[in-house]
């Protein structure tokens, strides 16, 4: 066991010695396990997924407006030569990350709480922060390391060894945030970057206040930002310190603020979830799709998650789901026989194929194939007497709706089917086309910039502007504002409306 362990920290040993690298921000040597041709690789490869998974928002003048600011601070940062490529999303969450390799990501939703250009910059530049620093990289190499610390543990001890696997995917989750001496670092560098560009940076630390408000909001949902970037202390008094503290420094004056200009480029943006990708009403259950416009049942209060890649409904427990999913074959025997695959399964019984809301429609069963099972540790038991009950289930059906192949899965463990079953059933049968034109034409939520005529209170804005009074607060945060304050006449404000 000894030779075995000095041979595991002699390969240890050569891996660190061949694996520091300068840090670009601080220019000390650190240890890294990423090069800057995986940092590539990495963000090459999961830009797709990104956008799949959130879409990109469909407005040129936005999408130009983060490239031309992104790149002329990745230009003045610490790794101006890196291909940065900067994207907006289609999401209502509030929240910008970025990707190892220059991509960055701001969502409609984060757009829509910013006030001035100045903000927007702010943020930007701690985004670009977190590539420039390497701190993916670095959050990779202490996963590297811990790594490394279980191998030993499991070539040591036989106890260690079993509980290894559980362990890691502890550490796995404990390295997903960022450190608060990353944020913080990230904080200095989007100062240094906004203002390099000849943005007012204190403007950054006003726009920490809002996510605060947001996130004290009675019934508000944490802002994405806030859980993906965890808050190191009193954000607004650091920023505030950092920014004012480097501009008496480097002798800064007459920074750009850009409040109307920016209003003025998301007037119009949508605001919360575009019911036009989609969209569950609660009164009655039913998931409606206009674009496409097919609609169906989802089981009352199942939890629900709506993307450009699949709708998803689950109980509380976890333990089924009803996932909608669109397939890329043109007929059902191709399209079963791919899902088939890529999930591993085989049929229980003979497809049926059958009008349902005289939608062709092609229904089956379908079993996780017994040799998928792990078992970790243990010796796989024999076919007599391996237990399948906890095998996955799913109750499939497919339609052919207006050229398309629509794919309804009903998942769950085979010994739950029978409390399922009559669930996914209902589902499935309530697959119809779309005709309601109030459904149809439904329109999203927006910004609505307004100019004041006069000098007023917020409140006041707000009421001629028929906001109901139950979103005064709301609409109030997203003015960077408090209901009480006196807005002076030709000044421009945020108000909601629907139109198209």
């Amino acid at each position: 066991m000894k030779k075995y362990f000095y041979l595991f920290l002699l390969a240890t040993c050569s891996l660190l010695a061949v694996s520091c690298s300068v840090n670009p921000v601080s220019g000390k040597k650190q240890l890294s396990f990423m090069s800057e041709s995986q940092e590539l690789a990495i963000g090459k490869e999961n830009d797709p997924a990104v956008i799949a998974q959130f879409g990109l928002y469909p407005n040129d003048t936005i999408q130009q407006f983060i490239k031309e600011k992104g790149n002329q601070m990745a230009a003045k940062s610490h790794r101006p030569t890196l291909p940065f490529e900067f994207r907006v999303l289609d999401s209502d969450v509030i929240n910008a990350f970025a990707v190892p390799g220059g991509y960055v990501y701001f969502t409609r939703g984060i757009l829509a709480h910013f006030n001035n250009e100045a903000q927007f910059a702010g943020v930007l530049g701690h985004e670009i922060g977190h590539i420039t620093a390497r701190h993916s990289s670095q959050q990779y190499t202490k996963q590297m390391l811990t790594q490394i610390a279980f191998m030993g543990g499991m070539l040591l001890s036989e106890k260690f060894r079993n509980i290894s696997e559980q362990a890691m995917q502890g550490m796995q989750l404990l390295f997903l945030k960022f450190s608060r001496d990353d944020e913080s670092e990230s904080d200095v560098l989007g100062v240094k970057y906004s203002s390099a560009i000849g943005y007012d940076a204190k403007e950054m630390a006003d726009f920490f206040k809002t996510l605060q408000r947001v996130t004290e909001k009675d019934g508000a949902r944490l802002p994405e930002f806030m859980s993906t970037h965890p808050d190191p202390g009193n954000r607004y008094n650091d920023v505030m310190k950092l920014a004012t503290e480097y501009q008496t420094t480097n002798n800064l004056s007459g920074l750009k603020i850009n409040r109307d200009a920016y209003l003025k480029m998301i007037d119009g943006i949508v605001y919360g979830p575009d019911p036009r990708q989609g969209y569950l009403d609660k009164s009655n259950s039913i998931f409606y799709q206009p674009e496409m416009k097919f609609e169906y049942p989802i089981p009352r209060d199942w939890q629900f998650q709506n993307s450009p890649q699949a709708v998803q409904a689950a109980p509380k427990e976890g333990d089924a789901a009803l996932i909608l999913m669109l397939s890329s074959q043109n007929n059902f025997q191709d399209a079963s026989a791919e899902m088939l695959e890529a999930y591993n399964l085989k049929l229980v019984a003979n497809p049926i194929s059958s009008k349902i809301n005289n939608i062709d429609a092609y229904t089956f069963i379908a079993e996780q194939k017994q040799e998928s099972n792990q078992y970790y540790g243990q010796q796989q038991p024999t076919q007599q007497t391996q237990n399948t009950d906890e095998n996955l289930l799913v109750h499939t059906t497919l339609y052919r709706y207006d050229g398309n192949i629509y794919i309804l899965h009903g998942m769950c463990a085979k010994k739950d089917y029978a409390k399922y079953k009559n669930t996914f059933t209902y589902s499935m049968n309530g697959f119809k086309a779309l005709t309601d034109p109030k459904r149809i034409n439904v329109v999203p939520e927006r910004i609505h910039i307004v100019t004041l005529k006069n000098d007023a209170t917020l409140k006041e804005v707000m009421i001629a502007n028929k906001i109901p009074a139950d979103r005064f607060e709301e609409v109030a945060i997203l003015n960077g504002m408090q209901q009480n304050t006196i807005v002076k006449k030709g000044t421009l404000v945020k108000m909601l409306e629907k139109k198209l």
